[in-house]
């Protein structure tokens, strides 16, 4: 019970902080969202914690000061996305451009050229929120898997400024047909698939030289449809970003299904991993990305 009641005040606390933030001139609640981050890295301890693990782990090159300067960035780029994802309702088709600046419009046009759909790969990088709000606003529809937050009154704020922008929602327990059915009418559906969920299926592959566990799914979908990956990334450049399109990725066919999978997946992951260490603070390092081990994981 304390719990819950806990998370009703820190939820109540978070809605009155981001109707302040989404008044203020956005310039200003950036300025004040990094200084937020440095304040958050220095009281959570845990993610704190976690965040230097990780990064010591995956860049052993790196000294001590660089790694806590990629950390401190990774908190300020986290209270950062808040403040613009509070402040979305000010984006619109005229001023989309001075907000991100996209790069390879044309490939989603050849997707859908073929009649197949596309399946827009994002990872916890950048601000991701801004992925399915740029395409909207150039015109591009598509909907949206999430994961139902534990708590029911975080799960709705978090829907409702997603449904609230035009975008679709489709959970990830729901059926998987939904999807398929959305692919084969020629429409985008987007997807992470950058964290280790141990309750979907998924497969073991590298990344940052350790056994991740990543979903299948995006791999399986696109098997399903014929439906290309569309690896996707928003960067953050200073108080404006930069969406960058890659090349749609067609699946590869291995000796068998499992094979497939775990190669394609490897491959997108590989992608990501590239994207991260170019620009480390942009990533969730908080995350307990490597928490699944293959040894535990086979005796379940």
């Amino acid at each position: 019970m304390k719990i819950k009641t806990k998370r009703y005040y820190v939820y109540y606390f978070l809605k009155a902080v981001g109707f302040i933030f989404s008044i203020l001139p956005i310039k200003l609640g950036l300025r004040l969202a990094d200084l937020a981050g440095k304040l958050g890295f220095v009281i959570m301890e845990k993610e704190r914690r976690r965040s230097l693990e990780n990064l010591r782990s995956a860049f052993p090159e790196k000294t001590d000061a660089e790694v806590e300067g990629i950390a401190k960035g990774v908190f300020s780029n986290l209270c950062k996305n808040a403040v613009e994802w509070v402040s979305v309702y000010k984006v619109n088709k005229k001023n989309i451009d001075r907000w991100v600046k996209v790069e390879g419009l044309e490939k989603i046009d050849r997707v859908f050229s073929r009649g197949k759909g596309g399946i827009i790969l994002g990872s916890h990088f950048g601000n991701w929120e801004l992925l399915h709000v740029t395409f909207l606003l150039k015109g591009y529809h598509g909907t949206t898997i999430a994961r139902r937050l534990y708590f029911d009154k975080y799960d709705e704020f978090l829907s409702n400024a997603r449904v609230s922008t035009g975008v679709g929602i489709i959970y990830r327990d729901e059926s998987p047909k939904k999807l398929l059915r959305l692919l084969k009418q020629n429409k985008l559906i987007g997807i992470l698939g950058d964290q280790d969920v141990d309750s979907v299926d998924g497969v073991f592959v590298d990344f940052f030289g350790k056994p991740a566990y990543t979903p299948k799914a995006p791999v399986a979908f696109s098997l399903a449809s014929g439906a290309p990956l569309i690896p996707c990334f928003v960067i953050r450049e200073g108080n404006r970003h930069r969406l960058v399109i890659e090349e749609p990725l067609e699946m590869e066919k291995k000796s068998d299904r499992d094979e497939t999978i775990r190669f394609n997946t490897e491959r997108w992951s590989r992608l990501v991993e590239a994207y991260i260490r170019k620009y480390p603070e942009q990533w969730v390092w908080m995350h307990r990305r490597w928490k699944t081990k293959p040894d535990e994981f086979s005796k379940k």
